[in-house]
């Protein structure tokens, strides 16, 4: 049996539709959990009568499979499918509460190396109700590393720590994708946020990179803000923005905002893209007090399926549905998550809003812009080779649990395990200089860190196993250790805040 004719089980998938068209192009599906099966219905009953021609192979995912002990919520069989079709359209699912349970999307996404999260938020003034008329922003998150990659651990009693990573290479393919995303689609302005002025590494090297990279883009303005006052100025006046390229955290925080003040999360959709694979969706999730009642708005999911038909090369049927979807909103006909007395002409549930937009396919808009896709295929986007720098160990960052110590104490029973060449140089904790000079009101908690550094010596691993054995023997509980670099004779490593 070939990956593609895999059995379909589970109540929602037993009835779908096999394909829309002869020479179809083979995607994976999942119906998802809440009110994922009603909006997946709706969005593929319009996709069907736009012409799209698509054929389906249904996989399970979400609740039911979490259920049946599959942490990840998908099982090892979906895989294989995902691979062979190499696009994924996935409604939303739900994720069981409490610990022991994956994020499928970010499993999804690291997986299959869906690198660009594409999240067009756009307002459609007059017809759904919004403080910003003019808006029309394009979010391009990365997808795979920041604080998302998900390395997690509790170190004390009164410590967890989350890593935070940032990756040359990563960087360079999400801000050079924003960049030809840009240009493909005649937008002038690349913004990227960091908080590099905090996270003077991590954040630095993406802010870094974004320059580089822009230089090579003389076409496209480009333009950097602190996340903060830059998130502020978002909020404040979308229409200043046109591209914005973030890390995980920002780009998935503020996406949600940028949506929800077009006038509705629900109405957003959202693209996962790869080298090899893409999966598209709505940026909303189950709803699972919705389920059932024939009302929530297929939208979101919908617009998905329409940057879908874009990247498989159906540019004509994506124009076609998301024109007559633009003259459904227009024409008053809303579900009622943004149907407004006054501006609203005719509230639908679900189903009947799929049949509005069937009824409008081959009109456009009156009044909100027309689109028009054109065919191009999907962005593949190169990292540019870096020469390996020159790299010297310098010193040793060792973590420390200890309770109900003074930092002074904690300092002198380190100092006995000085080694020649290799001695501690400071203590900090939560970032912060507590020894030498350290001052009394700052507050400590259990967990500390000794850097111990070289003065002439040249460092070697072997120094570095000394040291803790040293350490050891003092009966000093050591958890954790970062070695210090420096690179190309520039540290590699954060000074304490206070030095």
């Amino acid at each position: 049996m070939s990956v593609l004719s895999q059995p379909i089980t589970g109540e929602t998938l037993k009835n779908h539709p096999a394909h829309f068209a002869a020479k179809a192009v083979p995607i994976t599906v999942a119906y998802g959990d809440g009110i994922g099966p009603e909006i997946m219905a709706a969005t593929l009953h319009i996709l069907k009568e736009a012409g799209a021609a698509l054929e389906l192979h249904p996989i399970e995912i979400g609740e039911s499979v979490y259920s049946r002990g599959f942490s990840s919520g998908i099982e090892p069989v979906a895989w294989d499918t995902l691979r062979a079709t190499k696009v994924f359209l996935k409604a939303p699912i739900t994720t069981p509460q409490g610990g022991g349970f994956k994020s499928l999307n970010v499993t999804v996404r690291k997986t299959l190396g869906l690198y660009a999260n594409v999240r067009p938020c756009t307002s459609y003034h007059p017809f759904v109700e919004t403080k910003h008329p003019k808006m029309d922003v394009v979010i391009v998150r990365e997808n795979e590393e920041d604080l998302y990659a998900g390395i997690e651990h509790r170190q004390t009693d009164d410590v967890m720590q989350c890593l935070k990573l940032i990756t040359r290479p990563g960087t360079e393919k999400i801000v050079r994708y924003a960049f030809e995303y840009a240009r493909r689609n005649n937008r002038k302005k690349v913004t990227c946020f960091t908080k590099d002025n905090i996270m003077k590494l991590t954040d630095g090297l993406f802010h870094k990179v974004f320059d580089e990279v822009s230089a090579e883009y003389p076409d496209i303005t480009p333009e950097h803000w602190i996340v903060d006052i830059g998130a502020a100025k978002l909020a404040d006046s979308p229409e200043a923005f046109d591209v914005i390229v973030m890390p995980n955290l920002y780009g998935d925080i503020l996406s949600d905002v940028v949506a929800q003040i077009t006038g509705s999360v629900g109405i957003a959709g959202s693209a996962n893209i790869g080298d090899q694979i893409a999966m598209f969706e709505a940026i909303h999730g189950s709803a699972p007090r919705r389920a059932g009642q024939n009302v929530a708005n297929p939208s979101g999911l919908l617009l998905g399926a329409v940057m879908m038909l874009v990247h498989i090369g159906q540019a004509d049927v994506a124009t076609r549905v998301h024109n007559a979807w633009l003259r459904t909103i227009e024409d008053g006909i809303h579900t009622y998550d943004i149907y407004a007395e006054g501006v609203s002409k005719e509230r639908v549930g679900t189903k009947e809003f799929a049949q509005a937009v069937v009824a409008r396919l081959g009109k456009n808009p009156e009044k909100l812009t027309p689109v028009h896709y054109k065919h191009g295929a999907p962005l593949q986007i190169k990292v540019t080779p870096q020469p390996a720098a020159k790299k010297d160990l310098v010193g040793i960052d060792v973590f420390i649990h200890a309770r109900d110590i003074a930092a002074a104490d904690l300092a002198k029973q380190l100092q006995a395990c000085n080694l020649d060449g290799l001695t501690l140089n400071m203590i900090t904790n939560r970032g912060v200089k507590v020894w030498p000079e350290g001052l009394p009101e700052t507050f400590c908690v259990d967990h500390w860190r000794a850097r111990f550094k070289a003065k002439d010596a040249k460092v070697t691993n072997a120094h570095v196993v000394q040291l803790l054995q040293k350490i050891q023997a003092a009966n000093i509980d050591f958890i954790k250790t970062e070695h210090l670099y420096n690179f190309d004779n520039q540290p590699g490593y954060s000074l304490g805040q206070g030095q």
